[in-house]
């Protein structure tokens, strides 16, 4: 089994190469890493042709659903892994979560916990540095079942999902461009097409937390999520606040 890591970026090549440097070290399960690049200024482009990677490069910053929605069309992999470029994975992480995704046929996306996220996602295992992270990670990620639990919504920090859901429900919605809500809008099309989430709290990765959006200042940042909530409001009548 195959699974395709999409990993949309915007400068920042210090967390890109931080990020492909933790896939590369802890997944023990066939894989690709495609990423899609927004525009891009300081070397992000030179370094992963030099790197081999699988690369998709826009001209200008279009944001995380439509970069992802970019790589969707390259990706090869049996399941699908949305993964944001300040994330640091740990060891046995891709195979727990499949192991999840394909517990049951009726399961539609998986996600992990982290030290960083809205809802119940985010989990208190304190550490001071990534060292200490990935011996706290060793110890947690323990495939475990019992340990699995049904939620309605996942944050699309580290999202993954079998390639058949894409033909049932479609990619993200690209009027939550540039970004926020897009993964709430994705996940109830799911559950509303008789799919499953779960949420694995046998899977620990590192988050470091809007280090895209902050660079646009927290104003900027109220404001894009204030208009995708009212955007979603509009499309769905329903609160997505219900759901974390």
């Amino acid at each position: 089994m195959r699974s395709s890591i999409l990993i949309p970026t915007n400068n920042r090549l210090d967390l890109l190469q931080r990020c492909v440097e933790s896939i590369r070290r802890y997944t023990d399960s066939e894989y690709e890493v495609i990423v899609i690049d927004n525009g891009s200024t300081d070397g992000t482009v030179s370094w992963c042709l030099r790197e081999g990677l699988i690369f998709v490069s826009l001209a200008r910053n279009e944001g995380f659903p439509v970069a992802c929605n970019k790589g969707l069309r390259a990706a090869s992999g049996d399941t699908i892994v949305l993964l944001n470029n300040d994330t640091v994975v740990s060891a046995r992480w891709l195979g727990n979560l499949n192991a999840a995704l394909y517990s049951s046929p009726e399961i539609g996306m998986v996600g992990p916990v982290t030290n960083y996220a809205s809802g119940k996602q985010k989990v208190d295992y304190p550490f001071a540095d990534l060292d200490e992270f990935q011996r706290i990670a060793e110890a947690v990620n323990r495939s475990d079942p019992a340990r699995w639990r049904r939620v309605e919504r996942l944050v699309g920090i580290c999202l993954a999902f079998r390639r058949e859901l894409l033909g049932r429900i479609g990619p993200l919605d690209e009027r939550f461009t540039p970004g926020h809500y897009e993964d709430d809008d994705f996940c109830l099309r799911a559950r509303l097409h008789g799919f499953g989430l779960l949420l694995c709290p046998d899977v620990f990765i590192y988050h470091e937390g809007s280090a895209s959006f902050r660079r646009e200042g927290a104003e900027r940042q109220t404001e894009l999520v204030n208009r995708n909530y009212r955007l979603f409001m509009e499309k769905w009548n329903i609160d997505p606040h219900a759901f974390i």
